[in-house]
Order: C-alpha cells, then sequence, then structure tokens
C-alpha cells in the first residue's frame, strides 16, 4: 500500500497554521485587562418588580463589604467566580452569575428567592418562606404577604404551609382574599379572609411522607376546597350577606356548615352601620348647604359689583 507523505505534511502543517491564526487573533482581539479599569457595573435582579428582597444596592452593599465590588478596579484583578461565591451566601440570593465584558464592564445576574408567606408561630418564632419551603430570615421586607399564625414548627412551615400557601397563591382570587392562615393545635387549618366578618375551616392538610407525592396531594386538596368556597361564596354569601356567619366549615365534601353570628351582635353592628350612614347624610346635608350659601353669597357680591360698576 502506497502512502502518500507528501499530501499527509501538507494537510498537517495547513491544521497547525489554522490552530496558529485563531490563537493570534484570539490573543490580539483580547484586551490589555491590566491597563483597563472596570467603568460600569451592571446588577440585574430576577422579579425585581414583584415582591423580593433584594436590591441593586444591596447587592453593591454585600460586595462592598466583602471588598469585591469591582468598580474602578483594574479589569486583570476582577475575578467574576468570587463576585459570584460572595454573593450565593446570602439568603436571599437563589443563584449569581458575573462576567466581563471588553468594553471594561462588570455583569452580574441574581435570581432571588421569593417569599410567599410570613411566619408567625405561637412560639415567638417569626420567619419568610419561599416557594420551594425554604426558610428565609426575617427582615424590613413589608409586602403584603399571606401570614400564618398559631401551632407552627419549621417542619410543618415547610412541608406543610409552603405548600398551602403555594396553592392559594396560584389563584388571583385567593391571593387576594386570604390574608391569614391559622394552624390549630391539632393541625386544623382555618382561613381568615379580607372580605367578609368570618373564618373559614379547610379541615386537615393530606398526610404524605414522599416530598413530590405532599405536594400535589396538597395543591390538589387547595383546589378542591376553594373551589367549593367559590360557588357559595357566589351563589350563598351574596345572597345572605357577607356578615351573616362567624364561621364557615368547609372540612367535609358533601356539606358545608355554617355559624349564624350572635343575634344581638349582628343587630348591634346593623344599629352601629345605620347610624354611621345616617351621620355621613347629615354631613353631606350640611356640605351641600353650606355650599349653596357660599354660592349664593358670590352671586350677590357679583351683582352688587355689577351695580356700582362705573358710569358716564
Amino acid at each position: 500500500m502506497h502512502i502518500r507523505w507528501k499530501k499527509i505534511i501538507i494537510t498537517a502543517l495547513d491544521i497547525v497554521l489554522a490552530i496558529y491564526l485563531i490563537m493570534a487573533i484570539t490573543a490580539w482581539n483580547k484586551p490589555d485587562e491590566s491597563k483597563m479599569l472596570c467603568s460600569k457595573v451592571n446588577i440585574n435582579i430576577s422579579d425585581s418588580n414583584n415582591a423580593g428582597f433584594l436590591t441593586a444596592g444591596e447587592i453593591k452593599h454585600i460586595l462592598e463589604k466583602a471588598h469585591l465590588y469591582p468598580l474602578k478596579k483594574n479589569m486583570s484583578d476582577i475575578n467574576p467566580r468570587d463576585i459570584e461565591e460572595a454573593l450565593k451566601i446570602g439568603p436571599f440570593v437563589k443563584t449569581a452569575e458575573c462576567y466581563k465584558t471588553k468594553d471594561g464592564h462588570i455583569n452580574i445576574s441574581i435570581t432571588q428567592r421569593m417569599p410567599i408567606i410570613r411566619i408567625k408561630s405561637k412560639h415567638g418564632a417569626d420567619f419568610y418562606l419561599d416557594d420551594n419551603g425554604g426558610i428565609l430570615p426575617n427582615s424590613n421586607y413589608t409586602s403584603d404577604l399571606i401570614i400564618a399564625t398559631g401551632n407552627i414548627d419549621n417542619n410543618f412551615a415547610r412541608l406543610y404551609v409552603a405548600p398551602l400557601a403555594k396553592a392559594i397563591s396560584a389563584s388571583p382570587l385567593w391571593l387576594n382574599q386570604i390574608e391569614q392562615i391559622n394552624v390549630l393545635p391539632d393541625r386544623g387549618i382555618e382561613l381568615v379572609p379580607r372580605v367578609g366578618d368570618h373564618i373559614i375551616f379547610m379541615g386537615y392538610l393530606p398526610q404524605n411522607k414522599g416530598p413530590w407525592t405532599r405536594k400535589h396531594e396538597i395543591n390538589l386538596f387547595v383546589m378542591k376546597k376553594l373551589s367549593r368556597l367559590e360557588k357559595f361564596y357566589r351563589y350563598g354569601l351574596s345572597q345572605a350577606g357577607w356578615n351573616k356567619y362567624s364561621y364557615i366549615d368547609i372540612e367535609f365534601d358533601n356539606q358545608i356548615i355554617c355559624k349564624r353570628r350572635d343575634e344581638k351582635a349582628e343587630k348591634a353592628e346593623q344599629e352601629e352601620l345605620t347610624k354611621e350612614a345616617k351621620a355621613e347624610q347629615a354631613e353631606n346635608n350640611q356640605r351641600t348647604e353650606e355650599e349653596e350659601r357660599e354660592k349664593a353669597r358670590k352671586e350677590v357680591e357679583r351683582q352688587e359689583h355689577a351695580t356700582d360698576g362705573p358710569t358716564e
């Protein structure tokens, strides 16, 4: 078999030359970082327009505290991996990515852990849970989240309250309507609505050791209960009145048990509402009379000025 050595040598030289050219072009295009300063730091935080803990100012503070804020530093001295690791230590950071650009910029992209509920247990614990059940420490966060109170320990909060809150938050209707979850000593679940002077008893959350199955069953449980509650709101309370009942029990599938409010308290509240309505009407009437008098006074003044006008 005849080997064409000349062709092999030419091919090998072509490959070496191509590699050399690629490396040369790369080296020529690569800026000299030792002579370039970082001129700008771009910080992008996902979900910054929604409820979240982090701001660009807080990211800057974290890096300054770790002496890693890159602005006006030599690009050669900036290590993107160090910046990422420093940010990932923060309890509210989910992921962090950092890279350099040829024009001397440092780009930092952050995804944050999103709080979905605040836990304030009867034992004094006060913290947040993210959408994966992770515990976030208390902070000056002031967003209007659902609050969970009562007999809650950390495990029950992570394994049961978090998927319960996530299932409620999936519906804009119930996210806006439910303001509090209360866990009873026997782990029964009560809901406190924003509209209506009543408490809703859901029953008991499904118990399951498997994390995926547990979340799935709790989600189905919540959807089923709240679907029935929505129908009762639409066709029951809308007719009977939002303040007619003090306690609404939706634990059982085939019935809804309602406890009427104390008749004396209901009558007293109605009288108070009537009194307030009358007072408001009297105030409106008085305001209208004063406005009419003021209008008449201005009309008289206008006519007097017209009478006292210049004459020939």
